[in-house]
């Protein structure tokens, strides 16, 4: 990052309003407790917690033009979809434009932060799941999610996932495919012999 953690914390600030920030400041706080906790790079996890949620505020059609002007392919397979998964692509090019970072590992668990992936790093199941239990979430089971992340990201992240999709079917929303290829990655690890 090409400017100090405070100088950056001062411009987030600003793209967000006053409840979105103390909850970006609850997932640098959750993201750097689960790197402590599993071995991860503490520094990469505060940066992308304080950077995830950068573009969540934009009007949608400046997320989309941030989106198109990136390229990513990833990002652009989102634009035929739900406009909720917007933000982390474009907070992935705002990370790296604006803020100048280039870990392609950091920008990828902002990418990623809300619909997953498989194969998904350590960074990206801590920066992932902090978004799901930081402190200031109250949702029908984040206890549990809270639970499950003192002994496995992955099983946490299931959980999580669980959650989020029933709430969708719950809804009559559409399930961004990636999210459901994303939780069926993580069962591989929790039982690896398959179904």
């Amino acid at each position: 990052m090409r400017m100090t953690v405070d100088e950056a914390m001062r411009l987030v600030e600003k793209e967000m309003p006053a409840k979105r920030w103390r909850h970006t400041l609850g997932v640098i706080e959750s993201a750097v407790a689960l790197a402590e906790r599993f071995g991860g790079d503490a520094e990469k996890a505060r940066v992308a917690a304080l950077l995830h949620d950068v573009a969540k505020y934009w009007p949608v059609e400046r997320q989309r033009e941030a989106i198109l002007e990136d390229g990513d392919a990833a990002g652009l397979d989102t634009l035929s979809g739900d406009k909720v998964l917007w933000h982390s692509h474009a907070g992935a090019f705002v990370a790296r434009r604006d803020f100048g970072v280039t870990d392609a590992e950091t920008l990828n668990a902002i990418r990623y932060h809300t619909s997953g992936r498989p194969g998904m790093t350590l960074l990206e199941k801590i920066v992932c799941l902090a978004d799901y239990i930081e402190p200031g979430r109250e949702y029908p089971g984040v206890e549990r999610l809270r639970e499950l992340s003192g002994h496995s990201l992955e099983e946490a992240l299931v959980a999580g996932f669980d959650g989020t999709l029933r709430f969708l079917i719950e809804q009559g929303k559409h399930i961004y495919p990636l999210t459901v290829l994303t939780r069926n990655d993580l069962l591989t690890h929790i039982r690896p012999g398959g179904f």
